[in-house]
């Protein structure tokens, strides 16, 4: 009993953390293509016609030029990932010198050695976890943005 109220405790600090700081939920980091919001899905969270998908080109999450795209090499405040217990997996991200990065090899959450890496098949990324972005049948973990 101790242990669930402490999860649950910890499970809405974190999205309290998340509400406070102005984030906005915009999708899921996911492979599974079935799910409506899931970055894979084409005609869901995926679109490129979504204006919150980081497959639009043209939207702030997806343009190679604004500061908040996955897709801009340089960005810094791009989409900031979390798994199903609320713990922060990095950003979404092709900057490879963010430290949050998932695209830094040598970064807690891009390198294919971390254990919270989503790069990391025995870790984070792995396709058997619920909540992996590898998953093609999961969750995905959860994206937020400003």
């Amino acid at each position: 009993m101790f242990l669930m109220t402490a999860a649950l405790t910890a499970l809405f600090a974190s999205l309290l953390a998340m509400h406070a700081s102005g984030d906005e939920y915009i999708g899921n980091f996911s492979a599974n293509k079935y799910n409506s919001n899931a970055t894979s899905n084409p005609h869901g969270a995926g679109s490129s016609y979504n204006a919150n998908s980081v497959n639009n080109p043209y939207g702030q999450y997806g343009s190679p030029h604004s500061s908040k795209s996955a897709n801009n090499p340089y960005a810094t405040d791009t989409p900031k990932l979390y798994d199903s217990q609320g713990n922060y997996r990095g950003k979404l991200s092709s900057n490879p010198y963010d430290a949050d990065s998932v695209s830094n090899p040598y970064g807690r959450y891009g390198s294919p050695h971390s254990s919270e890496s989503v790069n990391n098949p025995y870790g984070a990324g792995s396709p058997y976890k619920s909540d992996s972005p590898s998953n093609p049948y999961g969750t995905g973990l959860k994206m937020y943005g400003k």
